[in-house]
């Protein structure tokens, strides 16, 4: 029986963090979803799935006006917008149907699946709060980047929003060079934990910046990552360079991240 399911857009670079850990773990995951634009054609649900033919005129007693970056009519049942009471995406979803939402703590609840498999949530209380210290610092690095990339997606980017995601970007990257100084190999402690596993999905998802190339030139902006980045991050960039390559992520990241270069070449 699948341990956790989830539903999403896809490709999601936030869904990494569960698979990742799930692959490191040995748990049994479940993920389905479609592009963004095809969401509207899919039933949100425990059990999300296509919408057949015609059954949305059924279903008109659950549209719902969508939001963040989804605008369009979508169709949730009461079941998903009681697991889900902020009814968004990536879903997750227990055997029994409670909800666990927003990507750090359905990695969270993959690592937990693990029991001791792994060790990616540290062996001791104190070093699993310094973990989730990154994963809440990374969750506010997040909400920056998602409203700067949902901005070139829907083509409104501004200096006002660009200003704002620098700001996110400089104290997250500050901290996190800071946090690998000293020839640390890894975020905390001397293995691979959820720190590095979010760290990893989210400078990830900020390579669709590379699609917008056009829209941050056009502006006169500094994208986020050129080699300038390299040289303010270089820890930072090699960590993730280093992570890409990981077995584990490889799956998830090798097709996605080959659309792009590296960070460290120039465009």
């Amino acid at each position: 029986m699948t341990d956790l399911s989830i539903f999403s857009y896809l490709p999601n670079p936030r869904l990494w963090k569960a698979s990742i850990v799930a692959r490191l773990c040995g748990v049994d995951l479940e993920i389905r979803g479609t592009s963004p634009g095809q969401l509207a054609d899919w039933l949100w649900d425990i059990e999300a799935r296509p919408l057949e033919p015609g059954e949305k005129s059924e279903l008109s007693a659950i549209a719902r006006n969508g939001r963040v970056g989804l605008t369009t009519t979508l169709y949730k049942t009461e079941a998903f917008m009681a697991a889900h009471p902020f009814g968004n995406v990536p879903a997750g979803f227990a055997p029994d149907g409670t909800g666990i939402f927003e990507s750090n703590s359905i990695m969270r609840a993959v690592a937990r699946l693990g029991g001791g498999r792994c060790q990616l949530y540290g062996d001791d209380p104190y070093i699993a709060s310094r973990i989730d210290s990154f994963l809440d610092v990374t969750l506010m690095f997040a909400r920056e980047i998602q409203i700067y990339v949902l901005a070139l997606w829907g083509n409104r980017l501004d200096a006002t929003l660009h200003d704002n995601a620098i700001q996110g970007f400089t104290a997250y990257f500050g901290g996190i060079e800071q946090a690998l100084a000293a020839d640390r190999k890894f975020l905390v402690g001397d293995g691979l934990t959820l720190a590095d596993i979010a760290f990893f999905a989210e400078l990830a998802l900020l390579h669709n910046e590379y699609r917008h190339a056009d829209q941050i030139t056009r502006l006169g902006l500094q994208p986020f990552l050129c080699d300038e980045t390299a040289s303010a991050y270089p820890r930072s960039v090699a960590h993730f360079e280093k992570l890409r390559r990981h077995e584990a992520f490889v799956p998830d990241a090798e097709d996605y991240l080959g659309q792009f270069p590296e960070i460290t070449k120039t465009r």
